[in-house]
């Protein structure tokens, strides 16, 4: 086992070490977004046409509307776009294999969700292998800048994870149009922080962190010269729940409420703290007295990214609710957002939960290489007893990780996690694993 982990970690380092002087060059070089794009003409006439200022207003279109953070894609290399700049079509994507090995201890998900390790040890998930390249993605952006609404956005994304592990079946991450400062479709929710976190391998990301989509209508804006912006949504539900007899669950009817207000400071603002809430109203069928009733949920949250130098990267957040599984990553799909009284079968109730995470990158050489680690916990409490005793109680997740861009457009990288989780009987478990990554991007 060690000298898998010396050759791995020492083929890494030779790889980033061999390119690093010829990548700095590279990447250097070619600072400004440079796509190809072609220029087209739609039965347009045009007095005056200059292709090269035509040009540059297609990449000012994609460069100012470029969303970063957490699992965001690289603007496109390929853009199709009218000659008077009224529309403009980029199409992208990325390809990205991961190669994983769990040891002393190995989960049955594909991803590394601290929910998810089990709870007995045996033969059969001492150690596991796998070669996973569903997190490959395609995206379409569409521009058109329109003389009433202005910079009118339209995305679309799918990869391919759909149905069971390993099936490659597409499945649609984005869908929206945006305006104005409304978005209306399927987008990241608004109670995630896209910068909030650092980048990782593993598709979920730190166990406190809230990376998850839903159908949506939002409203964002910006003001008091970009320091501050404001946002506010309503969001399609999801509610998983522990009912028992004498509840059963239906279908909701009234979205999750959820709004957030930012700072933002430093250069080109890269520093922000964020305070997020979300008010859920989650129905459930009262079976005793043969009517529909209503559990409130809610939940706040404090997060942010500190750029101290160009070469440190702080980032955090905490969150805490009832009822808000759908908002923290290693709970969701877990049923916790309403319970019966484990005192009172009679009664249901909110379940209370919360946790953080926090992490530091070190930019090596600043856009190039950089490592970064951090640690994150959840908490589901225990509320008027307890439901069964191997309820979760709490996850840990613990990384740390290198990233190297050989060129602008192909990432490899290393990074190792670590997990534990408890149960209210105080069985506890854990789990570890090593993964290797390389991504292209187009």
């Amino acid at each position: 086992m060690k000298r898998i982990r010396l050759f791995t970690v020492s083929l890494f380092l030779i790889a980033c070490g061999a390119t690093s002087l010829s990548a700095q060059r590279v990447i250097y070089e070619v600072e400004e977004y440079t796509p190809t794009i072609y220029m087209i003409a739609v039965g347009e006439t045009l007095k005056e046409y200059d292709p090269e200022t035509a040009r540059q207003n297609v990449i000012d279109d994609f460069t100012e509307t470029k969303r970063c953070g957490f699992q965001q894609a690289h603007n496109p290399q390929f853009i199709f776009s009218t000659r008077n700049n009224r529309f403009s079509l980029g199409i992208g994507g990325m390809v990205n294999l991961r190669t994983s090995f769990d040891f002393d201890g190995a989960m049955g998900n594909i991803d590394f969700i601290p929910y998810d390790i089990p709870m007995s040890k045996g033969y059969a998930n001492r150690q596991r292998i796998m070669m996973d390249a569903s997190t490959s993605r395609i995206f379409a952006k569409a521009i058109i800048n329109s003389e009433r609404l202005g910079r009118i956005q339209v995305y679309t994304d799918i990869d391919f994870r759909g149905g069971e592990q390993f099936s490659y079946i597409p499945r649609l991450r984005s869908a929206y149009v945006s305006f104005l400062g409304l978005t209306v479709g399927r987008d990241v929710t608004t109670f995630c922080d896209l910068n909030a976190a650092p980048t990782t391998i593993d598709f979920q990301g730190p166990n406190a962190y809230n990376f998850n989509f839903n159908e949506m209508i939002r409203y964002e804006r910006s003001f008091v010269r970009n320091h501050l912006t404001f946002g506010v949504a309503a969001e399609m539900p999801s509610v998983d729940g522990t009912y028992g007899e004498n509840f059963s669950p239906i279908y909701q009817r009234v979205p999750d409420g959820i709004a957030y207000l930012q700072f933002n400071w430093g250069e080109n603002r890269s520093s922000h703290i964020r305070a997020s809430g979300v008010i859920r109203d989650m129905y459930l069928h009262d079976n005793i007295n043969g009517k529909n009733t209503t559990q409130v949920g809610w939940g706040a949250q404090l997060s942010g990214h500190i750029n101290i130098t160009r070469w440190v990267d702080l980032y955090m957040n905490g969150v805490y609710g009832r009822g808000i599984t759908p908002y923290i990553q290693d709970l969701a799909g877990a049923p916790y957002d309403i319970t019966y009284n484990p005192n009172n079968p009679q009664k249901a109730q909110t379940m209370p939960m919360w946790g953080w995470q926090a992490a530091a990158q070190i930019n090596i050489i600043p856009g190039i290489m950089w490592v970064a680690g951090g640690y994150s916990e959840v908490h589901l409490e225990e509320h008027n007893g307890i439901i069964s005793g191997n309820q979760y109680k709490r996850g840990q997740y613990i990384f740390g990780n290198a990233f190297c861009n050989v060129t602008p457009n192909l990432t490899v990288a290393l990074e190792y996690l670590y997990g534990g989780r408890d149960d209210i009987s105080g069985t506890k478990s854990n789990a570890n694993r090593i993964s290797i990554m390389a991504q292209y991007n187009f």
